[in-house]
């Protein structure tokens, strides 16, 4: 299975879209500081996750959600 995840950092200001095996370890991962993009808005919780069966299919959804009606589709249904 192919996890895409939404991030919200602790003050709700920033989020931040991946695509992993294991959410919770990635999750840490990202917490821990190992990940430059996210490490200077730390902490992260999870806003949500959506689990998918396809890799093609669950890096495509990430790309949309990347994408500006993606952000505003996650903004407002997710």
């Amino acid at each position: 299975m192919k996890y895409v995840y939404i991030l919200e950092s602790i003050e709700g200001e920033h989020f931040y879209v991946g695509v992993t095996d294991d959410v919770q370890a990635r999750v840490k991962s990202h917490n821990a500081g190992h990940v430059t993009h996210t490490a200077k808005f730390l902490p992260w919780r999870v806003r949500t996750y959506v689990a998918f069966d396809d890799e093609k299919r669950a890096l495509a959804f990430e790309r949309y959600l990347k994408s500006g009606s993606g952000r505003a589709f996650a903004k407002k249904r997710l």
